[in-house]
């Protein structure tokens, strides 16, 4: 049988939008999916502010559009039409030169008919403002006749501090800020703190990110649980890799103090998905026990190509700590020291080891006990 690149790691995902879609992906490759959100997103449950925005700029169109986010040019659209207003807002903004944070903001425009003119590189707010700001310094910002000062409309990313609009405003720019909607802490913590609690005891192997404000709201929640000094650990060290989906994301996360070395190329849900199942590809591990071949990918052991078996935690730990030095005798102690730390009994090592065997099936001889000493693996 085949077996996917993620087979037997357990994957955490911190979106709300489209994280089905992303847990599909990933069980398409072989991972257990854990769901805990650490965000929420909500279309503004009052209109007013955005028929206020959308009726000024069809008034007055602009001279230059930001779209900062997919999901917010579509809400904007599709809440201008529910407004009655689609068709006479779409005509405002075409004539006018628009930016694009990403790519998604940019395929939602041109799905639309609004042609983009420029797009950041690397989908981040600031590189938008430094773009008009160029543009303001050299006079390249387009200004319609009986326009004093050139109009901007800026569709907001949902961020709670809404910096965007006033960034630009600073610039002495005529600002017009469009609220599509905003992001907050789930009112359930319960999930995402289950998350939390599976990156400090080893649980997990991995967490995706799809927004930065998940990233924001995932340390939150950390704090208010008292655990972001174990959580940032456990990231820090490798123990559980921290997955983005692009830049703004993984730079969020620098900021907690976190370098991600799983980012994409092309910041894609798809694409995250295949750069998180490459890195993740080489980390198996083949021994030849009591005669058997056994790959070790994640929590499971697979015995001579059949099918793969989850380990618990405490049995991994067992055989790893064995295959670290095959034929070389481990002692009870020493197993407990390294696997349970607070342990005294010695009684669970021989439980635990005596499980491994079973799950080892025929190559579970390949643990031999040496009396008096403890065990060792024999690789014939």
């Amino acid at each position: 049988m085949s077996v996917g690149d993620l087979h037997g790691y357990t994957v955490a995902i911190t979106a709300d939008r489209r994280w089905t879609e992303q847990a599909q992906l990933l069980e398409r490759r072989g991972a257990r999916v854990v769901h805990g959100p650490t965000i929420k997103t909500l279309p503004l449950g009052d209109e007013g502010r955005l028929r206020v925005a959308t009726e000024a700029l069809i008034a007055d169109p602009p001279d230059v559009v930001v779209l900062t986010t997919g999901l917010g040019v579509r809400g904007w659209l599709g809440g201008a039409e529910s407004l009655g207003l689609g068709e006479e807002l779409l005509e405002a903004l075409r004539p006018a030169v628009v930016f694009a944070r990403g790519p998604k903001a940019e395929g939602a425009a041109m799905t639309a008919g609004i042609s983009v003119d420029w797009r950041a590189p690397s989908s981040r707010n600031r590189e938008l403002l430094d773009h008009l700001v160029d543009g303001q310094r050299t006079g390249t910002l387009a200004k319609r006749d009986g326009h004093a000062r050139t109009r901007v409309a800026v569709q907001l990313d949902g961020s709670p501090d809404e910096w965007m609009g006033p960034a630009i405003a600073a610039m002495d720019l005529d600002v017009v800020a469009v609220p599509v909607y905003r992001w907050e802490l789930p009112d359930d913590r319960g999930p995402a703190a289950r998350v939390l609690q599976g990156v400090t005891d080893g649980s997990l192997d991995a967490v995706t990110f799809t927004a930065a404000h998940a990233v924001t709201n995932f340390f939150a929640i950390a704090e208010e649980m008292g655990i972001i000094d174990e959580v940032r650990v456990a990231f820090v060290s490798g123990a559980v890799a921290a997955v983005c989906v692009g830049p703004v994301c993984s730079d969020r996360m620098r900021g907690y103090g976190v370098e991600v070395s799983i980012v994409p190329p092309a910041w894609r849900l798809g694409a995250m998905v295949r750069s998180f199942a490459a890195e993740f590809a080489g980390r198996g591990r083949a021994l030849t026990l009591g005669g058997c071949q056994v790959v070790l990918q994640g929590r499971t052991a697979r015995v001579d190509q059949g099918d793969p078996v989850w380990l618990s935690d405490r049995e991994r730990e067992v055989l790893a700590v064995l295959a670290d030095r095959p034929g070389v005798v481990v002692s009870k102690a020493a197993l407990l020291r390294r696997v349970w730390a607070d342990e005294t009994d010695e009684h669970v090592v021989e439980v635990t080891v005596g499980r491994l065997r079973q799950r080892l099936d025929r190559a579970g001889v390949g643990i031999e006990t040496v009396v008096r000493r403890g065990y060792r693996l024999s690789e014939v």
